[in-house]
């Protein structure tokens, strides 16, 4: 019985890695199958996860304490919204449509405008010029800030060419290299779930 799991993701593992390299009708019609049941899978999980993060908040909210109000607001936020949203629709008009444009988006402006004192804290702390490394990136640093602005173009014409070098080339190739890094490491990971090596999705080590 415990092998079961393991049999189903080696299966459908295998599946739908032969099936990527089979341009066949059949086969496509097959992986577009198993991309609905994909959708299917994920919308129960999103219903899981509701439950869940309602009995976890619930529990917080009957056990009172000084995060009890936050509790309370995750619960009524989620309740609310998943109802009006089931109901409602979520198309211009509705409750969740004005929630998200009176309260998500403003909430999430402020987020991003307190990180940007953040980051200029860091940056001030970081980019002080100790050795090579961190006097190469305060000078790509100020490249970049010269070159995005558009007092840098009357300073220096070759900001912004310079600029675009930069992001085009070094940053690109970074950038590129970062995606190989994480392509390998999602196909290690996906094979170690197909063969049964990681068995942490059963809940197990």
């Amino acid at each position: 019985m415990r092998q079961g799991p393991l049999l189903v993701t080696l299966i459908v593992g295998l599946a739908l890695i032969a099936i990527f390299f089979i341009p066949h009708f059949v086969a496509q019609q097959i992986q577009t199958a198993l991309l609905d049941w994909a959708n299917v899978v994920y919308a129960f999980a999103m219903i899981l996860g509701s439950v869940s993060l309602l009995v976890l908040h619930g529990t917080k909210v009957r056990a009172g304490g000084a995060q009890a109000f936050y509790s309370m607001t995750t619960v009524v936020a989620l309740v609310v919204i998943t109802l009006a949203g089931v109901f409602q629709g979520v198309e211009e008009g509705t409750l969740v449509n004005w929630i998200y444009n009176a309260v998500n988006a403003p909430l999430a402006s402020t987020m991003f405008a307190l990180l940007a004192f953040f980051i200029a804290s860091a940056a001030f702390r970081a980019f002080r010029a100790r050795n090579t490394e961190t006097t190469l990136l305060l000078a790509t640093a100020l490249i970049m800030m010269f070159g995005r602005v558009s007092i840098g173009e009357f300073v220096w014409s070759g900001f912004p060419p310079l600029t675009e070098w930069l992001l085009d080339v070094p940053n690109l190739a970074a950038k590129r290299g970062v995606a190989i890094g994480v392509g390998l490491g999602a196909v290690s990971t996906a094979l170690k779930i197909i063969l049964g090596i990681d068995r942490s999705y059963l809940g197990k080590a």
